[in-house]
């Protein structure tokens, strides 16, 4: 025996499995698996028929994509309206300055929220088929996926669920079943991404099994998101424009009444008599009543512009930019593709087995 054969001996000894080996004797490999093309074809039949019976039984999936922006507008004029306001121990600066809720990538955690999630599934399911008021969007998902059917026949649940439209609290169990879609939406058919990092464009993308489900729960996802976007980021300006309102209100309902005192008040100075001096200063302290409310009445009134204008400069706006259109997107596996698939890969896992076994 040669040096180079008892190197090759040592070798496959102390290696008996080795991609090394395997390449060094290819030819032998080759030939070996020739021998087995009954076998591999045999196989390839069946990873052929079992890629398309996936196909057949994959169900037809509709994704809906929302395309939108996000314009945050900033109080120039605060300082003033704060200036104002201060003479009266209100805080018009509001959330002036600081980071919206959907600035940046927050966006992309807020849209997964289960409590907005939550809100949009309950809304209703606008199907011509379907009684209005009667199914929500999380009843049509159960209904479109089977779980409904599953549900009645569990021993768990053992009853037909309806989840109904806009409800404000819900059992254990129904609870707990709402929460087994959030999951599955969340973790499997939403989608929120940012196309391009240096814009502020994002993108909304739902899958599921029924093709308006799809479209409703994406628009309806961003609406309860923009709903409480807004609310949030305009509650404290929108709260003072509020208070604002009730003392306007209140201080002109004061301002009338003094001003029928104090008319009140001049007609008796006609018709008095000039030994007695009540009717002078009941006149006197009217006109002086009436002054001093119509001037707190002017300052409430600019304040209350004011804020009202740092309250629509504080509104953000959400623009949508593409809106879901039916028909949407398909996704259907080729029936080609998926025999094809099948085939090439049972064969090669069934291939690299032999060729495992008999090294």
């Amino acid at each position: 025996m040669n040096p180079e054969q008892a190197f090759k001996a040592v070798t496959e000894e102390e290696a008996p499995f080795s991609f090394a080996v395997i390449l060094r004797n290819w030819k032998t490999q080759v030939r070996y698996l020739l021998g087995q093309w009954k076998l591999l074809c045999l196989v390839g039949l069946i990873g052929g028929l079992a890629g398309l019976g996936y196909a057949f039984y994959k169900p037809v999936t509709y994704t809906a994509r929302l395309t939108f922006v996000v314009e945050d507008s900033k109080s120039s004029g605060g300082g003033l309206a704060s200036a104002l306001a201060g003479q009266f121990g209100l805080d018009l600066g509001g959330l002036s300055g600081g980071s919206g809720v959907l600035q940046g990538d927050n966006v992309l955690e807020l849209l997964k929220s289960q409590r907005l999630l939550k809100k949009a599934l309950i809304s209703a399911y606008d199907a011509p088929y379907v009684v209005k008021g009667k199914n929500s969007l999380a009843d049509q998902y159960a209904e479109a996926y089977g779980w409904k059917r599953k549900w009645a026949g569990s021993s768990k649940v053992g009853k037909d669920i309806l989840f109904g439209v806009n409800r404000n609290s819900f059992s254990r169990l129904e609870d707990s079943l709402l929460h087994v879609i959030i999951k599955n939406i969340t973790e499997r058919e939403l989608s929120i991404a940012k196309p391009d990092k240096k814009l502020g464009i994002f993108a909304l993308e739902i899958t599921t099994r029924d093709e308006q489900l799809s479209q409703l729960l994406c628009q309806r996802l961003l609406k309860v998101t923009t709903d409480f976007y807004v609310d949030t980021k305009t509650r404290r300006v929108r709260g003072n424009v509020d208070r604002l309102q009730k003392r306007v209100d209140s201080i002109g309902a004061i301002l009338n009444r003094k001003t029928y005192s104090a008319a009140a008040a001049n007609r008796q100075l006609l018709d008095g008599n000039p030994a007695f001096s009540a009717p002078e200063v009941t006149a006197e302290i009217s006109s002086r009543d009436k002054l001093v409310q119509s001037t707190v009445f002017a300052e409430l009134t600019k304040n209350l512009e004011a804020s009202k204008t740092t309250l629509i400069q504080e509104t953000p706006t959400v623009q949508v930019v593409d809106d879901p259109e039916l028909p949407l997107k398909k996704n259907k596996l080729s029936k080609l593709l998926a025999l094809a698939a099948g085939a090439v890969l049972l064969t090669v896992l069934t291939a690299a087995f032999l060729l495992y076994r008999k090294i």
